[in-house]
Order: structure tokens, then C-alpha cells, then sequence
């Protein structure tokens, strides 16, 4: 009871962009403009799969929870980010910091499944499109889903047990724009080896075990693209594949950069910088990726905008 008593006292502050203030309302914008593309863009995604049975296949209820990840990830770090960049007082609670802490990196662990879930999908139906309805099973498809969750929320819990354990002073100052785990456990006064241990253990698991998946998945992919005779049939298989190889990079190059290098020297600015691309950048561009390179998603938004609804 007297850890959580003198836990209410403790506080961050999230220094974020403030080495840079001429761009404090620059940055705001940008990423308010790029936070309303986010929401605007998942959510659509979301809806105009929801409604469009030709759109009720594995491949898309992947991405429907891809968009759903997205989302809620962004939604989490994205407006305290925008709030500090146009308030004087940046300070967060710490049961506030944990929690974001905590569903910032579990979305970020389920995202990574999913994407190898997906290339997985795109492996079943490119090389076994016989089978395809009968291996992509709804009830694979929810285990594949379920599981994904389960595990981004298992890792993230046990470095959030760590986290609780450590001591931190009545006010803290945070060197990043928003709760990232390195950057708080900095901060504490305790001995943070076995949390940096783990961190960088659990990161490398993820990356290495969703990276095989994938890797393995589009080399068979490949193979049997390659084995296409028609010029047309190989365009059409690569296509399918092109917006899930583009968000997969964009991804996976930054969260190895960041969490998969020990000892890193990478400098604070380049870490925040780094941690833009895959908090906001990556889930506005993965609706952008998935709809501008998919003619039926672009096709059932254009009806979807035409459609006029009658107002009783």
C-alpha cells in the first residue's frame, strides 16, 4: 500500500521537441494533419470492410485488425504528443506513463504478428490457392488473430512488472515525446540492466521469429511467382504483395534500428525521430498503402463516397 502512495506522486515530464522551439506549432500541425489522415484512414478502411461482404475474406479481416492496431496505437501516442506540443505543462502522471508505456508497446508487438499472420496469407493463397479456403479456416483466422493479441499483451506485461519495481524520484524529465521504455526506465534511480536484458531479448525474439515467417513466406512466394508463365499472371501476384512488402520495411527496418542493435549509440534526437516514423508516420501510411495499390478497395470507396444517404 505504501508503493502505491508514493507512486500518486510521482510524475514525468515528456520533454518531446522542445530543443526545437521555433517548430513547436509547425510540428503541431503536422502531426495533427497527419493524426486526422490516421484516424479518417483506418476507420474507413474498418468500415468499408465491415460493410462490403466481397471484402469478408481472410485476407482482409487481417487487415481490418491491422487498421484496428493502428488506430488505437496512434490514438495513444499521438494526442499527448500534439497537447505538449502547444501546452507549457508536459507532465504525466505515472500510473498514466505505465499505461501508455504499456499499450504503445503492445500494440506495437501485435502489429509485427499480424504483418507475419498477413505474409502468411499471402503464402497460402499465391502457392496453395486450391486450398486456400480450406487452410484459411475462420477458425485459424481468429486463432491467428487471438494469439497475435494475446502475445503483444504477455511481453509488454512482464517489462511493465519490471518498470513497476523500479524507484523513481518525485519529478522526472523524460527525453522523448512520449512514454517509450527505454527512455523511462532512464530515469529511475534503481539498477536497470535486467529490464534493458529483457527488452532487448524479447525485441529480438519478436523481430527474429516474425522476420523468418516472413521471409520464408515470400521466398516461397517468389518461387512460384517466378514459375508464372504468364507476364500478366506474375504482375498480378507481385501486386498483391507490393503493399505488404512496403509496410512491412517501413516497420520492421525501424524497430530493428531502434530495439534490436545492443548498446546502441543512436543519439536521443535520432531515437525520437526514429520512434516518429513507427508511432505516427507508419499507421497513417498503412491505409494509404493497403486502399491507393488495391483497385476493389479503391472501387468500393468511390461508391462508398457516392452514395447518397437520405435524411428522414
Amino acid at each position: 500500500m505504501a508503493v502505491r502512495n508514493l507512486s500518486v506522486e510521482i510524475t514525468f515530464a515528456l520533454l518531446g521537441f522542445t530543443d526545437y522551439p521555433e517548430l513547436q506549432i509547425p510540428l503541431f500541425l503536422l502531426f495533427l494533419i497527419m493524426y486526422i489522415i490516421t484516424v479518417v484512414g483506418n476507420l474507413g478502411m474498418i468500415v468499408i470492410i465491415k460493410i462490403n461482404p466481397k471484402f469478408h475474406t481472410p485476407m482482409y479481416f487481417f487487415l481490418s485488425h491491422l487498421s484496428f492496431v493502428d488506430f488505437c496505437y496512434s490514438s495513444i501516442v499521438t494526442p499527448k504528443l500534439l497537447e505538449n506540443l502547444v501546452m507549457e505543462d508536459k507532465n504525466i502522471f505515472y500510473f498514466s506513463c505505465m499505461l501508455q508505456y504499456f499499450l504503445s508497446c503492445t500494440a506495437v508487438v501485435t502489429e509485427s504478428f499480424l504483418l507475419a499472420v498477413m505474409a502468411y496469407d499471402r503464402f497460402v493463397a499465391i502457392c496453395n490457392p486450391l486450398l486456400y479456403s480450406v487452410v484459411m479456416s475462420q477458425r485459424l483466422c481468429a486463432l491467428l488473430v487471438s494469439g497475435s493479441y494475446l502475445w503483444g499483451m504477455f511481453g509488454p506485461l512482464v517489462l511493465l512488472c519490471y518498470a513497476l519495481l523500479l524507484n523513481f524520484s518525485g519529478h522526472n524529465t523524460i527525453n522523448h515525446f512520449f512514454c517509450e521504455y527505454t527512455a523511462l526506465i532512464a530515469v529511475s534511480s534503481s539498477d536497470i540492466l535486467i529490464p534493458h536484458l529483457l527488452l532487448f531479448g524479447f525485441a529480438t525474439f519478436n523481430e527474429v521469429s516474425t522476420l523468418l515467417i516472413i521471409l520464408t513466406s515470400y521466398t516461397f512466394i517468389f518461387v512460384t511467382v517466378l514459375n508464372i508463365h504468364s507476364a500478366s499472371g506474375r504482375r498480378k501476384a507481385f501486386s498483391t504483395c507490393a503493399s505488404h512488402l512496403t509496410a512491412i520495411t517501413i516497420f520492421h527496418v525501424t524497430i530493428l534500428s531502434l530495439y534490436c542493435v545492443p548498446n546502441s549509440k543512436n543519439s536521443r534526437q535520432t531515437v525520437k525521430v526514429a520512434s516518429v516514423f513507427y508511432t505516427v508516420v507508419n499507421p497513417m501510411l498503412n491505409p494509404l498503402i493497403y486502399s491507393l495499390r488495391n483497385k476493389d478497395v479503391k472501387d468500393a470507396l468511390r461508391k462508398l463516397i457516392d452514395t447518397k444517404v437520405p435524411f428522414h
